[in-house]
């Protein structure tokens, strides 16, 4: 049981890491590619990666006609409107905070779950998206309330947070039908096409005009393969034995691990205002995600094994 749990939270590490260093890979493949080619690239590897792993383990389950209009519905959101937030985004502001905001997903989804699943919003909740927008406004303002990092890439940021609300939202009613890897193949595939005209209006020709670049290009399959892919498996495997509430406490992981590979690879500035700004962050997604009395409850429950 201790070992099959370790597995779990190695497997969540990873997912994370992968996760974080997207960020940096999108910074990569930037250096060459535009954000429409990096994206569509990234969505072709994954759906061939996902594909091929949910053929070869018998997963691919046939989508019931009277969902076609829901899967089109959840790839809209995520993938489409999700990376085109996401990815325009990092086209103006750092990866660090980036990744910062995109963090603050898990506080959003009750206010969405609330709304339209019955899921009651509670006091802690409340609580963890107040400190957070803090943590956030102390990254993108200075001390003086100016914004230190472009409006449009902060907008475009958020946009992706709504558009990953949204998703889970309407992801919430296919998970009882589907599993995972069906879902996340079709998603992929679906997203290809949304992203296949803008593409070929608006950057094919650049594109085609562009020397081949070896990181640049590595980077994209590496988003493909890692972060659109794999991290998702892991992470779903760990949602599975620990639940849910459990494996979102690691999505905390990501803006300081995105900060510190920033700063190694792209030479990002670790200031002191980005440490606090995470820090802060990270308690109010810690406040609305942990059950306090849930979680004394286990220390007492653990204590008094150990006495015994």
């Amino acid at each position: 049981m201790h070992r099959n749990r370790g597995l779990v939270y190695v497997a969540l590490i990873l997912a994370m890491v992968c996760w974080a260093f997207s960020f940096i890979w999108v910074k990569v493949a930037y250096v060459v590619y535009a954000p429409l080619t990096v994206t569509l690239f990234r969505l072709i590897i994954a759906f061939i990666f996902t594909f091929l792993y949910a053929q070869i383990g018998n997963k691919l389950m046939k989508i019931r006609r009277e969902d076609y209009r829901i899967f089109f519905l959840l790839a809209f959101f995520e993938p489409f409107l999700y990376f085109l937030g996401e990815s325009f985004g990092l086209k103006y502001i750092s990866s660090t905070m980036g990744a910062i905001i995109v963090s603050t997903i898990p506080l959003f989804s009750p206010i969405a779950s609330s709304r339209f699943h019955g899921e009651t919003l509670s006091r802690r909740n409340l609580i963890g998206i107040v400190l957070s927008f803090l943590g956030v406004g102390i990254v993108v303002f200075d001390s003086s309330f100016n914004l230190i990092a472009s409006p449009l890439g902060i907008a475009l940021e958020f946009l992706a947070v709504v558009s990953a609300i949204g998703y889970m939202t309407v992801l919430k009613g296919l998970t009882k039908k589907y599993n995972t890897p069906t879902i996340i193949t079709y998603q992929n595939f679906i997203a290809i096409f949304y992203f296949l005209p803008c593409w070929l209006f608006f950057e094919s020709r650049d594109f085609m005009n562009t020397p081949f670049d070896a990181p640049a290009f590595i980077a994209v399959i590496k988003l493909g393969l890692f972060a659109s892919s794999i991290a998702f498996i892991l992470y779903t495997y760990s949602i599975k034995n620990i639940g849910i509430n459990n494996a979102n406490m690691f999505i905390n992981l990501i803006p300081v691990l995105t900060a510190i590979f920033a700063w190694f690879i792209l030479d990002d500035p670790l200031t002191l205002r980005k440490f606090v700004g995470i820090f802060v962050v990270i308690s109010g997604l810690f406040i609305a995600q942990v059950n306090l009395k849930g979680l004394t409850a286990k220390l007492v429950s653990i204590q008094q094994d150990g006495g015994r």
